[in-house]
């Protein structure tokens, strides 16, 4: 069976994870975490990065440190993963789902403003396949009405907008290292990126159980005490280290990703041509970084076909979201914001295909060809 996804591998990680175990330091913040944390804030562009058990973590770290309350809103999408919601839930927050853009399938920036009430407290954008949503558009409502803006780039490590990194344009960014992304810290892990100076402070402080034991490590205060809410939010240093491996390798990394990406699009070219298909889209001011390669069917029926073609010529494809705002908690916990002309749609046909690091040229070709015969 050709798997959808196996975790990145690229041959230092049991080396730098010995050398972890050596150092007689496996919590949090040791230092493959420093490394880790500099090698982003330097590459990125991001004025603080914390790594964080995962972007489950992150996401909830950044909704603490933004003092969500019972009975503040915050928009997003529903077409998303289901800890983007869950994070201000967990606050006391109503979630105001909005509807996506058919041809990145982000957040339509254009009903976001609609969306708005004096309850409101955040836009959180989802980068969704690593491409970015229209942060110009966000940030400007974002500043318009005093919000903060949350970008969950958990699929967004490596992409850009404008030149920009993803992460790092919103007040604070939420990137993932789960396995199945593009880069793992052995198998969980997250990164919380704070862009405000303001908040750097008490970030730190959340992170490590609501004290200020950061600053009597730096040497900054003579001990350490109780100082706000907070919780664990800090990586091993074994994940750190297995992460490190993977950020030492991360042009090579994306470059194969591209590389795949790109052979799948060329490959299927002429069967969206021809009406049958719909293939990945992405405006000309994003950097994509062949997070998924992604296939629109015409329906569920026909995708539920596929699914079975593939199966049977030992191929794994999987589609993505339930819409958070059809799901019991959704309806619970939040409410959709206009009409779903999309959201429910467009989850129902998208079909993703294998696309990770370890990917054999020979096991892509297997999948190109299933995918002609089918399609002919």
């Amino acid at each position: 069976m050709i798997p959808f996804n196996a975790p990145p591998i690229v041959g230092t990680e049991l080396e730098y994870m010995q050398s972890a175990m050596g150092s007689g330091k496996l919590c949090g913040d040791g230092g493959f975490t420093r490394r880790c944390q500099q090698w982003m804030e330097n590459r990125f562009g991001s004025q603080k990065v914390l790594l964080t058990p995962s972007c489950t973590a992150s996401l909830e770290m950044a909704a603490i440190l933004i003092d969500i309350q019972p009975g503040d809103e915050v928009i997003m999408p529903s077409y998303t993963f289901v800890s983007t919601a869950n994070a201000f839930v967990l606050r006391g927050a109503t979630i105001v789902f909005v509807d996506i853009r058919p041809d990145t399938l982000n957040m339509d920036e254009s009903l976001i403003e609609a969306a708005i009430t004096d309850k409101t407290r955040a836009i959180v954008p989802v980068h969704y396949a690593g491409v970015a949503c229209d942060m110009d558009s966000i940030m400007a409502i974002a500043d318009k009405h005093k919000l903060y803006v949350i970008e969950d780039a958990a699929q967004g490590v490596m992409s850009g907008y404008k030149g920009r990194a993803l992460g790092t344009i919103g007040h604070i960014g939420c990137f993932s290292f789960h396995e199945t992304k593009n880069y793992t810290a052995g198998g969980e892990g997250g990164a919380t990126l704070i862009n405000d100076p303001a908040l750097v402070e008490r970030a730190e402080i959340i992170r490590e159980k609501g004290t200020n034991r950061s600053q009597f490590f730096r040497g900054q205060v003579d001990k350490y005490t109780w100082r706000d809410i907070g919780s664990s939010y800090l990586m091993s240093d074994l994940q750190a280290a297995y992460l490190w491996a993977q950020l030492e390798a991360a042009e090579v990394i994306n470059g194969r990703r591209l590389q795949l990406w790109q052979r799948y699009y060329d490959a299927l070219k002429p069967v969206a041509a021809s009406g049958r298909i719909t293939l990945p889209s992405f405006p000309p001011d994003c950097q994509h970084n062949a997070h998924m390669f992604y296939i629109k069917l015409r329906d569920n029926e026909d995708r539920s076909s596929l699914i079975e073609w593939l199966k049977e010529a030992e191929i794994l494809a999987v589609f993505h979201y339930i819409p958070l705002h059809s799901s019991p908690a959704g309806e619970r916990f939040g409410r959709f914001h206009g009409e779903d002309r999309y959201t429910q749609a467009e989850s129902e046909r998208l079909l993703r295909l294998p696309l990770f690091y370890n990917l054999s040229d020979d096991d892509q070709t297997t999948i190109i060809h299933s995918l002609l015969s089918y399609f002919s």
